[in-house]
């Protein structure tokens, strides 16, 4: 009946079990213990063979079924998703795209499209408190994960901080750690936008394709801004996600 049953229990771990068990699946189906169009054992299966109640297996697969690992088909079961599984972002802690992939344990590569030291332009000065004049050290790049694209980030960073875009390797925020002023905490707005023609290209999507529009202002430990960043983000491969808790006392 599949090797997700074979030790009977889940996973030791602090978190809820419907969590434990949506790990445990995703633990299969990217170690290929579980392939495209495998069908998972059923609810009343999982629950017996890993002695929790079906509530709890229905909203792990529920869960896994948002992120795309599973698909559901009606009468048939639930079986591994044969289409492209979305990479998700919590949306709770400041981490870098390569921290983010490395958890997931993926080869981050990034495409140079721009560095160089340029003058700010107003709406860089603005998220900045720069003075017009001032000089920023400008990255583009075009970030990878295992060699699938999947951003187009353009961060922009005070010369002072980063006075060679050359101190820059495969992560920003290992350069600004270096120089002493990592970022501690963001403010991160999150749109849709439809790409141009050059980002699609980049992306290896039809132009028009939509996005995730990524506007990001990162501030040191002594709440000065040190970086302002604007990425897209494939729609199809992306997904960032936050769990929400219910304030107070009240009710809905």
């Amino acid at each position: 009946m599949s090797a997700l049953l074979k030790a009977g229990v889940l996973p030791e771990g602090q978190g809820p079990l419907y969590l434990r068990l949506q790990a445990l699946i995703r633990a299969a189906v990217d170690a290929g213990e579980l392939k495209p169009a495998d069908a998972l054992p059923s609810e009343r299966d999982l629950a017996e063979g890993l002695g929790v109640s079906r509530v709890t297996v229905r909203k792990a697969l529920t869960g896994l079924v948002g992120e795309g690992v599973v698909e559901q088909r009606q009468g048939s079961g639930t079986f591994v998703s044969s289409g492209r599984r979305k990479l998700q972002q919590g949306l709770s802690h400041l981490t870098s795209f390569s921290e983010d992939m490395a958890t997931r344990g993926k080869r981050t590569t990034s495409d140079w499209l721009l560095r160089s030291i340029e003058r700010v332009t107003p709406a860089e000065a603005m998220h900045l408190a720069l003075s017009p004049g001032d000089l920023v050290c400008r990255l583009h790049r075009l970030r990878r994960a295992d060699g699938a694209p999947l951003a187009v980030e353009r961060a922009c960073v005070p010369a002072t901080i980063l006075p060679d875009p050359d101190l820059v390797g495969a992560s920003l925020y290992a350069a600004m750690d270096a120089a002493g002023r990592h970022p501690v905490r963001a403010l991160q707005r999150i749109g849709a936008a439809n790409l141009s023609g050059e980002e699609a290209a980049l992306l290896d999507v039809a132009p028009g394709t939509a996005a995730l529009s990524i506007i990001r202002v990162s501030f040191d430990a002594q709440g000065r801004p040190v970086e302002f960043t604007r990425s897209h983000y494939r729609g199809d491969a992306y997904d960032f996600v936050a769990e929400l808790s219910l304030s107070g006392e009240g009710t809905r």
